[in-house]
Formats: structure tokens, sequence, C-alpha cells
């Protein structure tokens, strides 16, 4: 692959501005992670709320660079659609956080763990896959990442599953069931948001390959 960043030095603010959005969606949901396990009778999401900000206002630069630079490393639109997808990331995982204050009394946290842990391995899948963008990847390194994300939630697929089959059996109380559904399907949500930013750099990477 021809290196993107030397073909247009200029843009390679484009490079450091992505690396720090998926910097920032990894920070969410390793605080949420933090979340889940320290949280007691109250739930502190200013974790959340700082890295949803973060991703925000890296967003705002973003499309502002966009404005001002003629020329950039990447296309536009892929710049565009990166940004918007990482962005989904920390925003997803505040709903969560916001949601889980609501009915934690409904819920055991412990629940969430093996799902908690696919979504922090899929950040971490992100990070690296933003970070290869300015560094020569080549297209097998992108993919057998990329690969690790597609195996990532078809494990958090098949929980999720095994979730709906004790919701469904009748033996969980109602108004649990409910309120264990819905964090279940938020936390599937984030996994699904990570996966969409790696297949977004896959196909830049291709693309530019």
């Amino acid at each position: 692959m021809i290196s993107l960043a030397k073909i247009f030095g200029r843009s390679d603010r484009f490079f450091e501005l992505l690396n720090a959005s998926a910097r920032s969606a990894h920070d969410s949901v390793e605080a949420l992670a933090k979340l889940l396990r320290e949280s007691g009778d109250d739930v502190n999401l200013a974790d959340l709320i700082v890295a949803r900000r973060a991703e925000k206002k890296t967003a705002e630069t973003i499309a502002e660079e966009l404005v001002k630079v003629f020329v950039t490393a990447l296309e536009r639109e892929d710049i565009e659609a990166l940004s918007k997808a990482l962005y989904r990331v920390p925003k997803t995982v505040e709903k969560f956080g916001e949601r889980y204050g609501i009915v934690r009394h409904l819920v055991v946290r412990e629940d969430f763990a093996p799902q908690m842990a696919l979504a922090q391995e899929a950040a971490a899948v992100v990070v690296r896959m933003v970070e290869m963008l300015d560094k020569n990847p080549l297209l097998e390194s992108v993919k057998a990442e990329n690969d690790r994300m597609q195996e990532l939630e078809g494990r958090a697929d098949r929980l999720v599953l095994g979730t709906l089959g004790e919701i469904y059996s009748g033996r969980m109380e109602p108004f649990r069931a409910m309120a264990t559904r819905d964090l279940h399907d938020l936390l599937e949500k984030v996994i699904d948001r990570c996966r969409d930013a790696c297949n977004i750099v896959s196909q830049i990477v291709l693309k530019n390959s």
C-alpha cells in the first residue's frame, strides 16, 4: 500500500485527529467497564461524559479542518464516515450508562461482564486499526484485525442469544427481564459501532492499496 501520509503530508492532521477520536472511543468503553465493576448505590457518569465530549470536540475539529483543507490524504467522505462512526461509540456508551443508572436496582451487573469484556476488546481493535492508517499497513494486517473484530461481534451475538433464552424462559421477573434486555441490546450496539468503524478502515485501506 502506498503511504498515504507521504503523498499528502499537509493532511497528517487528520490522522492525528482520527487517532485521538479512536482513543476517546476506547476510553469511553473502559470507563463503562469501570462503572460496572465499581458502581454501588450511586452511578457516576462523569468519565463517560468526559469521553463523549472529547469525541464530540474532535469530530467538530475534523469537520472544521475539512472546510479549510483543500487536499487530504484520505477522501473527504471517508474521513467524515470514520469520524461519525467513531463518535457513535461513546455516544452509545453514555446512553447505556444513563439507562443503567435508572434500572440498576433491577439488574445484576455481573450479568454484563462477559459482553463488557468483548466490548473492551472491540474498542482496542478499533484503536489499532485506526492507528494503522498512516503507517503504510499491509492489507493482510488490516484484514487480520478486522477478522478479529468480526469474531468478537459473533461471540457477542451468541451471548445475547443466550441471554434472550434466559429472559424468555419465564424464570426472570418481568421488570428485571425488560431492563436486562434493554441494557444487553445497548451493549451489543456498542460492539456494533466498533465493527462499523473497523469496516470503514478496511474499506479505506482496500481503496488505497
